[in-house]
């Protein structure tokens, strides 16, 4: 067991959404057992201080961590005299940029322990002519990883997704028994490294009440069962198939550890209405773990003191859960993540 604290990095996200004001809010009543790092501008979170009626006693970070904190790296990229709340800028989207670069080295070299990311802007981004689309494609490359898998987390709840950014119709057609089969390893593979290890894995259905044994479609004879009984023979514990209308409900009461969610909607929809502010997303397959609350930059109240800081929160928590637990399987397997799947 790791006797020191884990050094949690918080990048500023888009400076004009609400990353800034959720951030100062979450540091107000800092709760965890760890020593938070802020990579930002200080000139923008001392706006963010102002909005929030917070005061952060910032210790500066100079490559030495000797208090609690919590530190502040300041990047010092924001021009305040063409800075607007609320305004997608490339200003905006090339500092953003600048932040998760900078927290992705300090994770490489081992200075922090994970990243938590506010939320950024995909036209941000474009318009700064930052050649990645948002925050995982930006980690895939910078950390030169092959995996980036994406998980929900709301309290003991934990869904993953076969595909995410497809149209439906493309997402049905990925359902093919070698392609879940891969996954549900992959799943176990990364379910083992946050210290869930057996863990019990639920599958949901495509078709509604799970097909009514092809009455409603074929999919889950055809390519989701076959998949599910070729893990099962490689002793992982994976159940179902269940309905998609109940499963994720039995899984956040305890029945599963994670839920094996088949496309984008599926999994979003039933997490998001039942703990909007709850829901942390996770990446893992990175040399380091990495949260960030399931919401975007909320523009439209930015600068106003009115954001909700509670996912913010939520990642937060997540991060100091599974910093240690992550790193010890990555030196384990040597960085490794490829999955045998013969």
């Amino acid at each position: 067991m790791n006797s020191r604290l884990p050094v949690i990095a918080i990048t500023l996200g888009d400076p004009s959404g609400i990353g800034p004001e959720i951030i100062v809010q979450t540091l107000q009543n800092w709760e965890f057992p760890a020593i938070p790092l802020v990579v930002g501008d200080r000139k923008v979170l001392s706006q963010a201080e102002e909005v929030t009626k917070t005061s952060i006693n910032w210790q500066k970070f100079t490559e030495s961590i000797s208090s609690p904190g919590p530190y502040l790296l300041d990047c010092s990229n924001v021009d305040l005299s063409s800075f607007r709340w609320g305004e997608i800028s490339s200003q905006s989207g090339q500092s953003s940029f600048e932040y998760i670069q900078t927290a992705i080295q300090l994770a490489l070299k081992e200075q922090v322990d994970a990243v938590v990311t506010a939320p950024i802007s995909k036209e941000a981004l474009h318009l700064a002519a930052v050649p990645y689309i948002g925050h995982t494609e930006i980690f895939k490359e910078l950390t030169k990883s092959s995996v980036a898998l994406t998980m929900f987390q709301i309290d003991q709840l934990r869904v993953f997704f076969l595909t995410r950014h497809l149209s439906l119709l493309e997402a049905v057609k990925e359902v093919k028994k070698e392609k879940v089969y891969k996954f549900l390893l992959e799943m176990n593979q990364y379910l083992n490294s946050i210290g869930l290890f057996s863990a019990k894995i639920a599958v949901a259905a495509l078709n509604p009440h799970g097909g009514e044994n092809g009455l409603l479609g074929q999919e889950e004879i055809k390519e989701i069962n076959p998949a599910i009984e070729k893990s099962r023979k490689l002793g992982m514990n994976v159940m179902g198939i269940y309905p998609a209308d109940s499963v994720f409900w039995f899984a956040r009461q305890g029945r599963f550890d994670a839920v094996l969610s088949l496309y984008h909607d599926q999994g979003h929809i039933a997490t998001k209405c039942m703990d909007f502010y709850g829901t942390v997303s996770i990446t893992l397959g990175l040399p380091f773990i990495r949260t960030s609350p399931d919401h975007g930059t909320a523009f439209d109240i930015a600068g106003q003191g009115k954001a909700n800081h509670r996912s913010m929160v939520e990642s937060c928590r997540w991060a100091v859960e599974y910093a240690f637990a992550y790193q010890d399987f990555i030196k384990r397997t040597s960085g490794k993540k490829e999955i045998d799947s013969d």
